[in-house]
């Protein structure tokens, strides 16, 4: 039964989801521009949403900091730079990847 967890590396703009501590996928992101920066610390995953439209891209998953989350994007080349208002933005396909093997309530590392 696998035991994942994210984490969110923001010097490398790259996040890792592991599986008993063994880093299994990592997948290229989007974070916060440098006045909205993506806030760091130790998060859960509280809901998802499949397309849940606006600049969110094909998925939501909403983090226990309010109005942060980790989605899908309209603007794949924001992928990979400081352009959002603190989320996790991810290429649609991976978003949805992702989405698929996480549950509500899945922990979120978000380290500098």
């Amino acid at each position: 039964m696998p035991n994942y967890r994210i984490i969110v590396d923001l010097s490398d703009r790259q996040l890792y989801l592991l599986d008993h501590n063994t880093v299994v996928r990592g997948f290229p992101v989007g974070i916060g521009a440098m006045v909205t920066q993506t806030p760091t610390g130790e998060f859960t995953i509280i809901n998802k949403q499949a397309n849940p439209g606006g600049p969110y891209g094909a998925f939501w998953m909403g983090l226990s900091k309010p109005h942060y989350g980790i989605h899908g994007t309209n603007n794949p080349a924001s992928i990979g730079k400081l352009v959002s208002l603190g989320c996790i933005r991810m290429y649609n396909q991976d978003v949805v990847a992702l989405s698929r093997l996480v549950p509500v309530g899945t922990r979120v590392t978000i380290r500098p």
